[in-house]
């Protein structure tokens, strides 16, 4: 990231737990954080749910800025944070006075909106193994999948672990386990310690699919 160094008086501290914004609540800011970490929930039904963490230089709450729109989740702080605050006035001078930290804020804002929105269809599932199999989709439309050469162009390894999945899937890690295990005695999936590898992406395409029809 290009240096912010110039929109030092809007940074903001945030010490651990405390909440930067609300989900409905009317928004008028975005942040960029600088240092800590921030956590991401929404309410899916009667659970609030973690969508993500976030660590610098992400941004969040720029829905605000693009839409007009109440804010679409909660932001809370894991640790001290420090961010910058920007509103619209703000990201116009931004905009104007550093058109190449405005290009990548624009890069960001795109592909978060993605995500955000991604996420949010593998919560609305009801069966957990969908909201598994789903993650996996996700993760192979942002092209985490490494391929392996040699092998079916239906099989996809993915380099992440039982943590990372249930954080996606927002569910627990023991909740995870025990569906991923249900998946190898398919023979669907093999596990490896720094990997996880889906046989047929296609077959959990298929299984997705039918589970978000009867949704």
């Amino acid at each position: 990231m290009a240096d912010l160094s110039t929109f030092a008086r809007f940074a903001k501290i945030y010490q651990p737990g405390e909440i930067i914004f609300s989900e409905y609540e009317p928004g008028d800011a975005f942040y960029l954080i600088q240092s800590g970490s921030v956590r991401i929930t929404k309410i899916v039904g009667d659970l609030e749910k973690t969508i993500d963490i976030l660590l610098p230089p992400e941004i969040f709450g720029e829905m605000a800025i693009l839409e007009g729109a109440p804010r679409s989740a909660t932001a809370v702080s894991v640790n001290q944070v420090k961010v910058l605050e920007l509103n619209r006035a703000n990201f116009e001078v931004l905009m104007m006075g550093n058109p190449q930290i405005a290009l990548r804020l624009l890069r960001l804002f795109t592909k978060r909106i993605y995500d955000q929105r991604r996420r949010f269809m593998i919560l609305t599932l009801d069966d957990p193994q969908a909201k598994i199999a789903d993650v996996f989709l996700m993760l192979d439309e942002t092209e985490t999948a490494v391929g392996n050469e040699g092998e079916s162009s239906e099989r996809r390894e993915f380099k992440v672990t039982l943590e990372d999945v249930a954080h996606w899937a927002g569910m627990s890690v023991a909740e995870v386990q025990t569906i991923l295990g249900h998946f190898q005695n398919q023979r669907r999936i093999e596990v490896f310690p720094d990997r996880i590898a889906v046989k047929n992406i296609n077959d959990f395409i298929r299984f997705v699919n039918t589970k978000r029809k009867k949704a």
